[in-house]
């Protein structure tokens, strides 16, 4: 019995053609905003710590 080449998985199917298109409406947040926000995030906890001790 012969195979197609051009089939690929089955069971990954949907999934790989879900994420291989990009929503151009999509929100894009570059990786340096995220790593920003976090230190950002972290620095407030801190004073918050330092300012109401529990």
């Amino acid at each position: 019995m012969a195979r197609d080449k051009n089939e690929g998985f089955h069971s990954a199917a949907g999934l790989i053609r879900y994420f291989d298109q990009e929503d151009e409406k999509a929100l894009k947040v570059p990786p340096w905003a995220v790593v920003a926000l976090a230190v950002l995030i972290m620095a407030l906890v801190f004073i918050a710590q330092w300012q109401w001790p529990v």
